[in-house]
């Protein structure tokens, strides 16, 4: 679609939301929201007519991009059907959305919970853990997050966890691997593994085996930076687990349905198999709003008999739950999870890579299929990142010059810290892709800019 300008109508919209719309994670007075006009496929576009290629997906959640003309025709006649429906009954989109779910879900996690979103898939899998095993601790780690609502918030390793720290009674953290940023010394990452494995046992240890009833982890932490954890990480996690009669929780609402060149991340560690599996985003392509936890036959058993004492009024909303099957028949028709590896392997990952050879501001790349990121810094050898962690105002500069720049070339950037994460849709196009690292091989010179 060719965007149509129109700036009168950009004012308005702008006016009203200014006026009425409070924005989250913001200092509403210092923000000016671009108004968005219309988005089909990898592109939005503003009322000014300038269209922008979406490395952002959203927020890492338009796994098939926008408008895909299947899921608008399915939500469409969901709507002209039933558009409604309490939670308590059996309805046909609800049953569809968790059989499909459940196909592709690793081992046994064949119960489906639905939620509204990530952060209430979180919250309820770690409500699930704790009457499961009647424990009141979980473990999560450093350098993640796991959604805005209270319990989730408080399971967050990042700073937007701190202004809400109150509520963190019964959360312990701990360090997860990272290699480039190790907090254990590492050389490889052999080490980082057996090291990291090594500290999550002396925190369990520390902490009473007997007290902690599950360990969450994002099984490719996404906000935080992207990083895959070392082969036997996660199968060590899984065998603490089962030593201790914790309950393994593995978040997948960013890095599920595709993201990362598979159904799920945990996907590409055979044989490990989580005991809760939370999911959203790219579930529907965010279209209509939801979530859910994968849940294994054993926490499934606990409450065969005994009521859940957990539920949500849009539990598993028809209009949700159609958006959800049309999206997962979408992406195994037109192979976008092959795609988006496919695309990853020999066009993203390779030309990153190149772009981290002309860029000393790049530090380092990781990711895979459709989920990398770029960590930029001042100094190659010392690692030191371009801007302070948690930095803002002028401390921020920096990135917000790579930002600036990146949008005057035609792509809206994901930035994060010290970071810019590319996560496009699962199925951009390859020309796209390459008009994408394109425009950041150019925005990347304010960022060497700033090098001293």
């Amino acid at each position: 679609m060719t965007p149509q300008p129109d700036p009168q109508l950009g004012a308005v919209v702008s006016a009203a939301d200014r006026a009425h719309v409070f924005h989250s994670w913001s200092a509403q007075e210092l923000i000016a929201p671009l108004a968005v006009a219309g988005a089909e496929g990898s592109y939005f576009w503003d009322y000014e007519g300038n269209r922008y290629l979406d490395l952002t997906s959203g927020l890492v959640y338009t796994n098939i991009g926008y408008q895909h003309p299947k899921v608008v025709a399915a939500i469409q006649e969901q709507a002209a059907t039933m558009t409604t429906f309490a939670p308590a009954f059996a309805v046909e989109a609800r049953s569809e959305a968790a059989r499909l779910i459940a196909e592709r879900t690793p081992g046994d996690l064949d119960k489906i919970f639905f939620t509204n979103g990530g952060a209430e898939a979180v919250e309820n899998a770690t409500r699930m853990a704790r009457l499961h095993t009647g424990r009141p601790k979980v473990l999560s780690a450093y350098r993640s997050y796991h959604g805005g609502t209270a319990a989730a918030i408080n399971l967050t390793g990042d700073p937007r966890r701190w202004p809400s720290d109150n509520g963190s009674a019964g959360v312990v953290r701990f360090w997860a691997p990272f290699l480039y940023r190790s907090p254990f010394h590492s050389e490889n990452e052999a080490q980082e593994c057996e090291r990291a494995l090594q500290h999550l046992e002396d925190t369990i240890a520390f902490e009473g085996p007997s007290t902690i009833a599950a360990i969450i982890l994002e099984t490719v932490p996404g906000t935080a930076g992207i990083m895959t954890p070392p082969p036997g990480y996660l199968a060590g996690v899984r065998e603490l687990c089962d030593r201790y009669g914790i309950v393994f929780v593995l978040d997948e609402v960013m890095a599920g349905f595709g993201r990362t060149g598979a159904w799920f991340a945990v996907d590409h560690f055979d044989g490990v198999v989580p005991d809760l599996l939370t999911f959203a985003k790219g579930v529907n392509s965010g279209y209509v709003p939801l979530g859910g936890v994968a849940i294994s036959g054993a926490i499934a058993e606990t409450f065969a008999k005994r009521p859940y004492p957990g539920g949500l009024t849009y539990s598993g909303h028809p209009l949700a739950c159609a958006a959800a099957v049309a999206t997962i028949n979408v992406m195994a028709e037109e192979g976008v999870v092959e795609h988006a590896a496919r695309v990853g392997a020999d066009v993203i990952g390779p030309g990153l890579r190149d772009l981290a050879e002309r860029h000393p501001s790049v530090g380092e790349v990781r990711g895979l299929g459709m989920f990398w990121a770029l960590e930029l810094v001042r100094d190659r050898e010392t690692r030191e990142p371009l801007v302070p962690y948690n930095a803002s105002g002028d401390a921020n500069a920096p990135m917000a010059a790579f930002a600036a720049a990146a949008k005057a070339n035609g792509v809206w950037p994901f930035v994060n810290m010290n970071r810019t994460h590319v996560v496009p849709p699962c199925n951009i196009s390859e020309p796209e892709a390459k008009a994408g690292l394109a425009a950041l091989d150019s925005a990347l010179d304010a960022a060497d800019a700033h090098i001293a």
